[in-house]
């Protein structure tokens, strides 16, 4: 079991403030920075940021407007958990509409979950979680799972924007947690589009205009496989109410855009900077990872797949509608796998705040350490300069970036940067050495707890089966109750009659009937090991509710706080 972090402030150091940086380097001004004497003193608002862009060739047509997937490596990217500032996806995309004309102005909504690690995680340990990350209009509402979102419990918002549709896989409020020890092992995920709600129409008694889009997370994992849970098309929809330019244009409506933008985004990574008695800058980066996975190299990337409707969609729905029964195994002729093409780049930096809202930054040259690679059409990742990196000891699948840098001078037309040197390189007097990065302790994670009044709809009509709890490795237990499926509290907020309820009840049994989560869905990868989730998330319905049921989690806590077992 993991030991759980819960981000704290950065360490406090003394020292003068730097009135500005020396103007030789053509960097802007710093007075925030902080000098370093004998003891090691640096700015603790010192941080690295950036993308890494991967090059997609395309576009591919259109009509690839069902769903994809996607296979990333799970790796701790920092080997100390920094702290509530710390946040950065590991590889991903952004899923948003299509349109027929032009995209409505001023309005940012999609699909952007993954894994990594946010500022809002409670439990965060080195190792990534999974989030799914269904983005309102403008961010005003964001669906992480089943029960979990940015939403209020009087305003609920994304707290019910997806609904649980495995009965194997308990999905906890803090995002899916894997296997500790995952080291660049591969995790398929995507969304596909389902037929689960019936028709398109007017939903509940607030008469809201809505379309029957079910995007729905399937994985693939060595211990799970297939469908987990969908974003009902409520959750869109009810953005009509408040936004009427936007009825029928958000994703319960409108067909995915299949030429999507893939990267890895870092918001923070902890930084120490310092200055030399001769006015040299230098930088002192915390330990960061990544995976040696594929011969040598990193491949972050693999088998983006794009789907039309006959991919998964026709099959399902001419079963739903008295036909043959559907595997739920997309059909490849459905499919089509994007190329990867050209050059991607690095766009981390490191950054500096002055105060005030204002920052100073340069540019980090990644290409001293790392050689954006095109493994082959559908697999893409770095190569990593010999001699710049290092192996980890005891984690052979693991390599570490450089941690110190030099502020190289702008000459002529090249503009300033940090390039990577070698730790001796750096004088003493910086105290850059001595510095010892370590996981902060930091008051625990305040608890999720869903709503006790027994009108919530976690109480009424409520569970058929519970409490039970479950110790995860992250170090948390988590509480959940056995719903039938139309019971859960997603579905009852979800703007259905009682016939749409039961209407979507049956198509749920019928597929917890045959796609179990034991065989591929999505195709596999053409290399390496799928990594594992938390083996205590998988669980198994109580006699009586093997069909029709869904586990939902109504609590998370640390293991010293957690209710006793019942």
């Amino acid at each position: 079991m993991e030991k759980p972090c819960f981000g704290l402030p950065t360490p406090k150091f003394t020292g003068t403030l730097v009135q500005r940086l020396a103007g030789m380097l053509g960097f802007a001004v710093a007075a925030g920075l902080m000098s370093l004497q004998s003891s090691a003193v640096a700015a603790p608002d010192a941080y690295e940021a950036g993308y890494l862009i991967v090059p997609i060739a395309g576009p591919v047509a259109r009509s690839y407007n069902a769903g994809y997937s996607i296979y990333v490596p799970a790796w701790p990217l920092q080997r100390y958990y920094p702290g509530h500032r710390f946040q950065s996806g590991l590889p991903g995309t952004w899923m948003f509409a299509q349109y027929r004309g032009p995209a409505p102005k001023n309005m940012y909504s999609d699909v952007e979950g993954g894994l990594g690690w946010w500022r809002n995680t409670r439990f965060a340990t080195v190792t990534p979680k999974f989030v799914m990350g269904g983005v309102g209009p403008n961010f005003n509402e964001i669906a992480d799972g089943p029960g979990t979102g940015t939403g209020t419990w009087a305003n609920p918002g994304g707290r019910y924007g997806v609904a649980q549709l495995s009965p194997w896989l308990l999905f906890p409020p803090d995002g899916l947690n894997f296997k500790r020890g995952v080291h660049g092992s591969l995790v398929g995920y995507g969304y596909l589009n389902l037929p689960l709600s019936g028709a398109p129409g007017i939903l509940g008694p607030r008469n809201i205009p809505s379309g029957n889009n079910c995007w729905t997370l399937f994985m693939n994992t060595a211990n799970f496989k297939g469908p987990v849970a969908f974003f009902t098309p409520y959750y869109w929809a009810q953005n009509g109410l408040k936004y009427p330019n936007l009825v029928g244009k958000l994703l319960d409506t409108r067909p995915a855009q299949p030429n999507r933008a893939v990267q890895m985004e870092t918001q923070y990574i902890p930084c120490r900077v310092a200055q030399d008695s001769a006015g040299h800058w230098y930088a002192r980066v915390a330990p960061t990872y990544f995976p040696q996975n594929f011969r040598g190299a990193s491949a972050l990337v693999h088998e983006d797949t794009v789907y039309d409707k006959t991919a998964l969609w026709d099959a399902v729905a001419s079963w739903f509608a008295g036909g043959p029964p559907a595997s739920g195994a997309v059909d490849p002729k459905g499919a089509l796998q994007r190329v990867f093409a050209g050059q991607g780049y690095a766009t981390w930096e490191i950054r500096i705040d002055e105060g005030g809202g204002k920052e100073s930054k340069a540019p980090v040259d990644w290409n001293m350490f790392a050689k954006p690679t095109i493994f082959n059409s559908n697999t893409y990742g770095y190569r990593w300069v010999k001699g710049m990196v290092k192996r980890v000891r005891g984690h052979g699948g693991l390599v570490s970036l450089p941690e110190y840098y030099h502020l190289q001078p702008a000459i002529g037309t090249s503009k300033a940067q940090w390039v990577p040197v070698p730790p001796q390189s750096v004088p003493l007097e910086t105290g850059l050495q001595k510095i010892k990065w370590h996981t902060p302790n930091e008051a625990p994670g305040k608890p999720f707890i869903a709503p006790e009044t027994p009108t919530s709809a976690f109480k009424s009509p409520g569970p058929a089966a519970g409490p039970f709890n479950v110790r995860l490795g992250d170090g948390t237990y988590v509480t959940y109750y056995w719903y039938k499926f139309e019971n859960q509290p997603a579905i009852l907020h979800a703007g259905l009659s009682d016939n749409q309820r039961e209407e979507m009840q049956l198509r749920v049994e019928k597929l917890q009937r045959l796609w179990t989560r034991n065989r591929n869905y999505l195709p596999p990868p053409a290399f390496g090991k799928l990594a594992a989730i938390d083996p205590a998330l998988i669980v198994t319905p109580p006699k009586g509710l093997e069909i029709g049921y869904v586990p939902i989690a109504t609590g998370q806590h640390l293991v010293e706080n957690a209710p006793a077992s019942r």
